[in-house]
């Protein structure tokens, strides 16, 4: 938003105006536009030299030239010239941090705007809009500023003012990041970059791509982000733009940090301050690089940028941005040792500033960093006075997202101190409050920087502990269903941060709904790990929920786990294996294994958490025989089933696609030569089937032929993985990879079509990530995303020519409408195990169904 000269009588020449859009509360630059060139006598020089002092940084002093000029237009009763002179004079006083003055002015020559009611004013008055809207966001106003900007995206309209209307739309965008709604600023981002796909470079082109990929950064699509921002970056250097340029580099440092390229990362940092003219940009840059040096820990190199960042930070004028730059240096600073004291003075001050700036987030924010600053130094009382302070805050300003971690603060405080029923509410407010974001905010704000597993994760996890905890000598039926409920909590909340969107929002059935109503024979376990011990709530038919537990440290959990994988999938080691394993089968099914056969249990439906999901649970041993031997096993993704119906045995028509050869891209990866004989045995089981093979199986055709005919099953023989981060979850066909974000418009189409449903999707030869102790989080992922009542997959690739053997049989026994899903993978699952060749748990237990077992 910048300058405006205008005539005295109308308006003569456009030139360029420069109001400004504040694209990225943290990343600095800003949009110029440009200003109204005009002549108007001495008004008109003056406002000229008032630009000249803007561009050049020198604040103070265009302020000074700017009220010259208000009072010279004020004499003359220029109002329009006048009210143009007060706009841009608003704009340099929020580059200094004088928000009163700012507000003073940009209201006045709104009115005066507003008075005139001048046809030919409306230009100037939606570029007064757009610095009002500037202002409102950087004193943390950001609903009234979208308000404001989507007003004058109206007038643009109306004035066919494509270029305003472009600059408001992504001003709105920024409006839209600042609440949290991170998708819906992104649509609008990729609809204005469509728009200014074809059109010359320009400043606005540099900034809405860096914009879309800050966005897209957030909501974690990490290599598009990486694409905006490197478009970005060319734009911003074919037009010379320095200050675009550090920008779009500071961004990029961003997006190398979130892909774990921590070199790459510090070199774009470097170089945005080398060549950023911006104070904010090079503060913030500086700070990114002292984080991640704290966090490594390089304190000896942390601790030669302190003197840098602090002369920087002191430079800054009062904002928003200043504000979280000051709480984000001290959440670093306190990483160093004997920096308390420096760190909570730090706070004290970005406090103040945000009480003098009126700005309710940034007050809560740093006020719930004091507070967690005190707790680290067991401080209780003080750290509960000012983590109340900033729940206050925090509600009555409705900021969301900062009320979770401020009541799970709380509770921690409460539990440190043994108040045991306050801590249990304050627990529960924060669940409450998780469970409320999911819709919207399911990207956690980038202000304020969560990672899951460090805080989001343990919310949950401390609750469980914590109502566990609480239990009298006989468990509280009551407790034990909202711990079950928590547990179900969580796990969304991990399939979310993963996809970055909210999943199973669709109607579903509570798995014990399920076992009353269709298996009465099923018995459902809920294995939760705690700190010291790992506790189960089992629903065993007929009777109220059973709870019980294995003292045992989590981290001897994950070792006696992590010895398992190494002896599972290696089929030479199955007496290191069964004495392993036979552990687990105490911890889990032990206590209760006689009450199972008494009851005639036949199925067992396992929520897993944690490492557990990395053990196939019909390898669990209980010294004479596999669990498989016993039950037929399904494994929850939570505590519900999207619409459980048996599959139609009769009417099975499966979609098979598979790949022998792997494409040249994928070099490392082995030949799949019984491919086409495992589609043959399914046809041989009786399924009817239509099949896409090596050059036939690509994405479009599969697709296609998903849409074309009402399949209930789709096989899939080919190489995938499996990991925690979505991007590198994904099935290989001829033409590349199909990621598991990409099964939505590959497999939900057909809801569009109102086609069936998919009954079952079954990916053979698909590994887990090696060295990824989440990947299979990347299972759910798929099951999810796939839609599909049932998936059953493989978690690590065996010989194929045991795959075939053991799909052959799978599908014969699923044509037998007498037994469950389950029962046939089980079936299929022992006819390996009976094989000579195939006995040994690498072979068999490598395959687990997830969802409905029917």
């Amino acid at each position: 938003m910048g300058f405006i000269y205008i005539a005295r009588r109308k308006v003569l020449h456009l030139v360029c105006c420069f109001f400004i859009a504040l694209l990225y509360s943290l990343a600095a630059p800003v949009l110029a536009l440009s200003p109204l060139t005009i002549n108007a006598g001495n008004g008109a020089a003056l406002l000229a030299a008032g630009k000249e002092l803007y561009d050049a940084g020198r604040f103070a002093q265009a302020v000074q030239i700017l009220q010259q000029s208000v009072k010279i237009y004020r004499h003359s009763g220029d109002t329009l010239n006048c009210a143009v002179s007060l706009s841009n004079l608003s704009l340099s006083y929020q580059q200094l941090g004088a928000w009163n003055q700012a507000q003073e002015a940009i209201s006045e020559s709104l009115n005066l705007l507003k008075a005139a009611k001048n046809p030919e004013n409306q230009e100037i008055f939606a570029k007064s809009l757009d610095i009002q809207g500037r202002l409102q966001l950087s004193r943390g106003q950001s609903e009234v500023a979208l308000t404001t900007w989507q007003q004058a995206a109206e007038i643009y309209q109306k004035t066919a003012n494509h270029s305003g209307v472009v600059k408001a739309l992504i001003n709105q965008a920024q409006a839209w990041r600042a609440q949290g709604f991170y998708r819906r600023s992104a649509e609008i981002l990729k609809n204005v970059n469509q728009q200014l796909q074809s059109e010359p470079d320009s400043i606005e082109k540099a900034v809405g791509w860096r914009s879309l990929g800050d966005t897209l950064l957030v909501v974690g699509d990490l290599e598009e982000s990486r694409l905006a921002l490197e478009q970005s970056l060319l734009i911003a250097q074919r037009l010379q733009s320095l200050a675009d340029i550090g920008a779009s580099l500071f961004s990029l440092g961003n997006n190398a940090r979130a892909q774990q390229q921590k070199l790459q990362a510090i070199a774009y940092y470097q170089q945005a301050v080398n060549i950023s003219p911006s104070p904010l940009t090079k503060v913030q840059a500086q700070l990114n690089h002292f984080s991640l040096l704290t966090t490594e820990p390089q304190f000896t190199q942390a601790q030669a940028l302190l003197p840098v960042i602090q002369s920087q930070l002191q430079q800054l004028p009062p904002s928003r941005a200043a504000i979280y730059a000051e709480i984000n240096f001290a959440q670093s600073l306190r990483k160093i040792p004997g920096q308390n004291l420096h760190t909570a003075k730090l706070l004290a001050t970005a406090i103040q500033q945000a009480r003098n700036l009126g700005d309710s987030r940034a007050e809560a924010y740093g006020l719930w960093i004091l507070g967690s600053l005190y707790e680290s130094n067991q401080q209780w009382k003080e750290a509960q006075k000012l983590t109340q302070q900033a729940l206050v805050l925090a509600q009555t300003s409705h900021t969301t997202d900062l009320v979770y971690p401020l009541n799970w603060q709380l509770g921690r405080l409460y539990w440190a101190q043994e108040d045991l029923k306050s801590a249990i509410a304050a627990y529960s407010a924060a669940v409450e409050t998780l469970n409320s974001l999911r819709q919207d905010l399911v990207a956690i704000n980038q202000d304020v920087q969560f990672n899951f597993r460090d805080s989001v994760e343990p919310v949950y996890r401390q609750s469980v502990e914590l109502l566990l905890q609480s239990q009298a000598v006989k468990p509280d039926k009551q407790i034990l269903e909202q711990v079950r409920q928590r547990i179900e909590a969580l796990q969304l909340a991990e399939l979310d941060n993963y996809f970055r969107e909210a999943c199973l929002t669709a109607k579903s059935v509570t798995l014990d709904q399920v076992v009353e109503q269709n298996n009465s024979s099923a018995a459902i376990f809920y294995p939760i790990i705690l700190p010291q011990e790992i506790q189960v709530i089992v629903t065993i038919p007929g009777k109220s929920l059973k709870l019980y537990k294995t003292k045992i440290p989590q981290t001897q959990v994950k070792k006696t786990l992590t010895k398992l994988q190494k002896h599972l999938v290696n089929p030479g080691s199955v007496n290191a294996f069964q004495a392993e394993s036979q552990q687990v089968y105490n911890w889990l099914i032990k206590p209760v294994e006689s009450e199972l056969a008494t009851s005639q249990v036949d199925t067992l439906v396992f929520v897993l958490d944690g490492e557990l999901r990395s053990l196939p649970m019909a390898s669990l041993y209980d010294g004479k025989q596999y669990l498989v031997e016993k039950y037929a096993i399904a494994l929850g993704i939570n505590l519900q089933l999207l619409d459980p119906k048996p599959l139609v045995r009769g009417k099975i028509k499966a979609l098979t696609a598979g790949l022998t050869q792997p494409p040249p891209e994928f070099p490392n990866l082995t030949p799949l030569l019984a491919v086409r004989s495992e589609i043959e045995l399914i046809t041989q089981a009786g399924v009817s089937t239509t099949s896409l093979l090596d050059q036939d199986f690509t994405r479009p055709a599969l697709e296609k032929e998903v849409n074309a005919v009402p399949f209930n099953v789709v096989h899939l023989a080919t190489h995938g993985q499996f990991s925690s981060q979505a991007e590198k979850t994904f099935i290989i066909a001829s033409d590349g990879m199909i990621n598991v974000k990409q099964f939505d418009t590959l497999l939900r189409s057909r809801e569009q079509n109102k086609s069936p449903a998919i009954e079952l999707l079954f990916l053979s030869a698909c590994q887990t990530a090696a060295g990824d102790s989440r990947a299979t989080l990347g299972l759910a992922g798929v099951a999810v995303r796939a839609g599909t009542r049932s998936t059953l997959a493989s978690l690590w690739h065996i010989d194929d020519q045991s795959t075939a053997l053991f799909v052959g049989a799978f599908y014969h026994h699923l044509k037998n409408s007498k037994i469950t899903k389950a029962e046939a993978l089980r079936q299929a699952q022992l006819t390996l195990l009976r094989h000579p060749n195939y006995h040994a748990p690498s072979f068999w237990s490598t395959y687990v169904l997830i969802g409905n077992w029917l």
